[in-house]
C-alpha cells in the first residue's frame, strides 16, 4: 500500500520536534500528569470508595479503588493521546503552520502524520506511567505484572491517537472539536466500565458499551490488575490491535487528502 511505503524513518524527526517543545515547558507537562490521577484517587478513595467497599469482577471481589485504578489509567491514556492529535495537532496544522514548514523539507505528509501519531502515543505512555506511579503509592498495583500496563498504554495511546487524527482530518474549526468530545469521548468515559462493571448495565447499554475502544482497553488492564486472563482478555487485545492497524492507515490517508487540498 502506497501510504505505508511512503512512511520513512524521518517521521521520528516530527516526534523529536514535538518532544523538544514539550521539554521547554517540562515543569507543567510533567507535573500535571501526576496531580490529575492523585485527585482522581483521593476523590474516589475518600468519597465513593467509602460507600462501595468491593466490586465483583471476573470471579474476584476487588476493593473499589483497586477496581477503578485500571479504568483510570485507561482513561488518562485515552485523554492525553486523543487531545494531542485533535486540539494540539490542529493548532500545529492550522494556526502555527508547522505542517507547512515541515513539508518544505524532504519529509512527506505520511511522515508528518506518523510522527504526530507517535507523539500522541508517547504522551499517553507518559500519562499512563505517571498514573501507575501515583497508584503504586496507594499500593493499588501488583508488580512486576503491572509493568505490562506500560506497553498496553502504548497500544491504547495509538488507538486513540488515530481516532483523534480521524476527527482532525475533517473538522474545520477548533470549536467543532466540542462535538466529538461531548458526543463520543464523554459517553465512552462514563459507560466503558471505568467506574462499574458493564454487566450491571441493561442489555442494550452493554451492547453500546462494547462499541467503545476504551471498554476493551479497560478489560485488558483490569485483567492485568488481578492477574487473571480468559478469552475476553485475548478478544479485547486482538480488537485493539486490529483497530490500531485499520485506523492508522485510515487516519494517514484522510489527513493526506486534507493537506493536499
Amino acid at each position: 500500500m502506497e501510504i505505508i511505503k511512503n512512511i520513512s524513518w524521518r517521521s521520528i524527526k516530527v516526534w523529536q520536534r514535538n518532544w523538544s517543545v514539550y521539554i521547554e515547558t517540562w515543569l507543567v507537562n510533567f507535573v500535571m500528569p501526576f496531580f490529575e490521577p492523585l485527585l482522581y484517587l483521593l476523590a474516589f478513595g475518600l468519597g465513593l470508595g467509602k460507600l462501595v467497599k468491593e466490586v465483583p469482577y471476573n470471579g474476584v471481589l476487588m476493593p473499589y479503588l483497586s477496581f477503578i485504578t485500571p479504568g483510570l489509567i485507561g482513561t488518562i491514556v485515552m485523554n492525553y493521546s486523543f487531545y494531542e492529535t485533535t486540539y494540539a495537532s490542529f493548532v500545529r496544522m492550522y494556526h502555527q503552520k508547522t505542517f507547512d514548514a515541515i513539508l518544505s523539507t524532504p519529509l512527506l505528509i505520511e511522515d508528518i502524520i506518523t510522527g504526530e501519531l507517535l507523539w500522541g502515543t508517547t504522551k499517553s505512555i507518559i500519562a499512563g506511567t505517571s498514573m501507575m506511579i501515583v497508584a503504586s503509592f496507594f499500593h493499588l498495583l501488583v508488580y512486576p505484572i503491572a509493568l505490562w500496563l506500560i506497553p498496553l498504554s502504548a497500544l491504547g495511546g495509538m488507538v486513540f491517537s488515530t481516532i483523534g487524527m480521524l476527527f482532525t482530518s475533517f473538522i474545520k474549526t477548533i470549536e467543532q472539536f466540542n462535538f466529538p468530545v461531548f458526543l463520543f469521548m464523554t459517553p465512552m468515559f462514563l459507560f466503558s466500565g471505568v467506574f462499574f462493571p458493564i454487566s450491571v448495565l441493561p442489555f442494550w447499554a452493554q451492547k453500546i458499551a462494547y462499541i467503545f475502544p476504551l471498554t476493551y482497553l479497560v478489560i485488558i488492564m483490569r485483567d492485568i490488575q488481578i492477574n487473571k486472563f480468559n478469552l475476553a482478555f485475548l478478544y479485547s487485545l486482538i480488537i485493539l490491535i486490529i483497530l490500531t492497524i485499520i485506523l492508522f492507515i485510515l487516519s494517514i490517508g484522510l489527513m493526506k487528502k486534507r493537506l493536499i487540498k
